[in-house]
């Protein structure tokens, strides 16, 4: 603990003893207690001032203290009355101005304190106008390294005007007081009570106070709390990174290449983006010329043998549409030249509106028409042969043999469906030897036709009648007939039913060259018979010949081969029939004269037959 001072200490008091004397420390002499509390050796209280006398009432608090007695001798004359400040004075006692006036420049601008340690306190400012105590030393904080730029600063030197630090402001006197003059005491506006622990007498310099249990007792390190405009600049250390250090040259070089990435990755970025604009406005406003588009030079006319494309290049010359017109209906077919000579070969159905007394109107693939006749026609084939006179330059078409046609074989359709002249399809031959009905719409037997016909896929729609079959060698093979319509039942293709389902037939050209050479020699085409009346009412498997005695012709070919009425045909050359219409048409497929091989049953037991066909025209 710091021991209090008296106000006077007697300095010259000689030592007590010589050991004293001769080492040269010494100790004072000890004042005498005077309170009622005092002791040798304790803490003691120092004389109190007499209170303040007011010297006049209009001085707005300034007040004269009673003057200490010196040995009996009067007090000076008082000095003159200061003049008083132009603003009131600084509260914060901002070092080294004081009190700032008119004659002392703006007080610089203070850095913030920095924050204390923890577990201490920052002392509050200094009153006004009382004394500056010398600032306490800084206490680092635990762990922390002083900066040796600041370590043996010297303190700065007072400077003309200014006190040092540590020094009462009031002790500097006004201006208008001489330096030798007594000061004038100014009361502090705070007096320690009696028992404040380390009060001091006025006047008295505060003592530094000790510092605390484990703080430093190095001076203030903090160079904003030792900041003195006055003094010399102190030399700064080397200015540092704020972030992490530098990096090795490897970083570096890594850092600059990533960066070098990143910006040709942006110039592509805006590249793509500004060709993608640019590619976008192109397409969508037709460029910025003139549009050119990519074509194909010419090339050869001519196609590999055996495409669709060369049959219908050699076919199509050959074929023909018909218009036909009558008193009472009109329809469109096909056909196609037989001879130079004119003759043409087409359904029967086709040419039928136009009866004994109509127009036909032939038009030939190169655009050209020409006015047609009838030549013969036969319903129960479903043919007819017409011819243009006039004409010069046709192009027959080859005919092929349907008996060589087999299931699986490539074929070409070529007809006007709905009027479109000169269509083009392809398929192949589904199936052969069908056995199908057509016509009868007046509801005679005679009006029927029976065709052992070509199946195929080729599509075949209302207008193909009449057209050719091609087999892959351009060679007709058959005359396109009917198709299945969805309805069910057998229809010809101009027979205003629906269009192709896949079902289309043909009669086999073997059949139609016949009767077109029997048309065209006599006007009309013989049947093979054998001779019978069928019961077409007969459900069960097989052709059953008529019960009555009429049913078998007397003397005709089936009455010579043993055929009874009665009797149930079953097969044709070993090939199974199972009702009436397939024993005509398989009967149909032969020419008059040719042999038949017949199976039939006769109660319960199974017989063969060989027998001659017969013409409907004779025996």
């Amino acid at each position: 603990m710091n021991e209090a001072k008296p106000t006077k200490a007697k300095w010259w008091t000689r030592p007590r003893s010589s050991e004293d004397a001769t080492d040269g420390d010494f100790e004072l002499e000890r004042p005498r207690g005077t309170g009622a509390g005092s002791t040798g050796d304790g803490d003691f209280e120092l004389e109190r001032p007499a209170p303040p006398r007011a010297t006049d009432a209009s001085d707005e608090g300034d007040y004269e203290l009673d003057r200490p007695a010196t040995g009996g001798s009067e007090l000076p004359p008082a000095p003159p009355e200061r003049p008083r400040p132009l603003h009131e004075p600084d509260p914060y006692s901002t070092p080294p101005y004081g009190e700032p006036g008119p004659w002392a420049p703006a007080p610089p601008v203070q850095h913030p304190a920095t924050t204390p340690a923890h577990g201490t306190t920052t002392p509050p400012a200094p009153l006004a106008d009382a004394p500056a105590p010398h600032p306490a030393p800084a206490v680092a904080p635990q762990g922390a390294v002083p900066d040796p730029a600041f370590a043996d600063a010297p303190p700065p030197a007072p400077t003309a005007g200014h006190p040092p630090h540590g020094t009462a402001a009031s002790a500097v006197p006004p201006p208008g007081v001489a330096p030798g003059d007594a000061p004038v005491p100014v009361p502090p506006t705070r007096q320690p009570a009696s028992g404040d622990a380390g009060a001091t007498a006025p006047g008295a310099a505060a003592a530094a106070p000790e510092p605390a249990p484990g703080q430093s007792a190095e001076p203030d390190l903090d160079p904003w709390r030792r900041y003195d405009p006055w003094t010399a600049p102190v030399a700064a250390a080397p200015l540092q990174h704020s972030g992490r250090p530098p990096g090795t040259p490897d970083e570096r070089r890594r850092r600059t290449r990533k960066a070098l990435i990143g910006g040709a990755l942006l110039i592509a970025l805006i590249s793509g983006t500004a060709g993608g604009v640019i590619g976008v406005y192109l397409e969508r406003n037709g460029g910025v010329g003139t549009v050119e588009l990519p074509q194909a030079g010419a090339e050869s006319a001519e196609r590999a043998p055996g495409s669709v494309a060369a049959l219908a290049g050699r076919a199509l010359p050959s074929v023909v549409t018909l218009h036909v017109s009558g008193s009472e209906s009109a329809g469109t077919g096909t056909g196609f030249v037989l001879d130079e000579r004119g003759h043409i070969l087409t359904n029967n159905h086709v040419v039928d509106p136009a009866g004994d007394g109509g127009e036909i109107t032939v038009t030939f693939n190169s655009g050209d028409t020409a006015e047609a006749t009838v030549v013969g026609r036969d319903s129960g084939y479903d043919l007819a042969v017409v011819r243009v006179k006039g004409v010069s330059g046709l192009t027959p078409m080859p005919l092929g043999n349907s008996d060589n046609v087999r299931v699986g074989d490539p074929v070409v359709a070529i007809g006007a469906p709905f009027d479109l002249a000169g269509t083009v399809t392809s398929g192949i031959i589904s199936a052969k030897e069908r056995p199908i009905t057509a016509g009868g719409e007046e509801g005679g037997a005679s009006d029927v036709s029976y065709v052992d016909a070509l199946q195929t896929d080729a599509p075949i729609n209302p207008g193909n009648s009449g057209g050719p079959l091609l087999d892959s060698r351009g060679r007709a093979i058959g005359i396109n007939s009917a198709i299945r319509s969805a309805g069910g039942g057998s229809a010809e293709s101009d027979g205003g039913q629906s269009g192709s389902i896949g079902l289309g037939f043909a009669i086999p050209i073997n059949q139609g060259k016949r009767v077109a050479e029997e048309l065209i020699n006599t006007g009309k085409a013989s049947h093979p018979v054998i001779g019978i009346t069928l019961d077409m009412d007969y459900s069960g498997d097989g052709a059953r010949v008529g019960a009555d005695g009429s049913a078998v012709t007397k003397g005709g070919p089936g009455a010579r081969a043993g055929i009874e009425p009665g009797d149930v045909i079953t097969a044709v050359d070993g090939q199974r029939v199972h009702s009436g219409e397939e024993l005509i048409v398989k009967t149909r497929a032969h020419r008059p004269g040719d042999r038949l091989e017949l199976t039939l049953e006769r109660d319960g037991r199974e017989r063969r037959i060989s027998l001659v066909l017969g013409s409907s025209d004779g025996d």
